[in-house]
């Protein structure tokens, strides 16, 4: 093998590695993302189940995969939860206007390159870094991040 051919080889390695590390890796420190122990519908399902029981409102459940069949493309399995708690956001809202563009809160359950389930959501400080918003008001927020990660646990 040709020196040139094991430097194309190991650059190639490096980067199929670096592309493994995506999942875990994401902009900035606003974005969580978390593996999930079942498939991206029993993820959503499950986080579903938990938002309901804990009395939020379900707004909309958008199956991304679906949605790119239609169209005639392929994507992984990618499910988004749009949900929250209108009384709970109204309040944010009144507080910092422009908060209504990152609410409802949303969850969404992907799968990678590697059959491999994860749950993304917003940490509840992108709200009081991205807004404004005093951090009681953001603070109010966390329990969701918990009970997201509580279902696919």
């Amino acid at each position: 093998m040709r020196p040139c051919d094991r430097m194309v080889i190991g650059l190639c390695s490096l980067l199929a590695g670096l592309v493994a590390l995506a999942p875990v890796s994401h902009a900035g420190s606003n974005i969580v993302t978390k593996p999930s122990r079942y498939s991206v519908f029993e993820t959503i399902d499950r986080i579903e189940q938990a938002i309901t029981a804990k009395g939020m409102k379900l707004f909309a459940r958008i199956n991304h995969a679906r949605e790119a069949k239609q169209v005639g493309l392929d994507l992984p399995p990618t499910e988004l939860l749009i949900f929250g708690n209108p009384q709970g956001g109204t309040a944010l809202m009144l507080a910092s206007p422009t908060v209504a563009i990152d609410l409802p809160m949303k969850a969404l359950a992907w799968e990678d390159s590697s059959g491999r389930v994860w749950l993304t959501y917003n940490a509840s400080h992108l709200l009081q870094e991205r807004h404004g918003l005093p951090e009681e008001f953001a603070a109010r927020l966390d329990g969701v991040g918990i009970l997201l990660e509580q279902a696919v646990q």
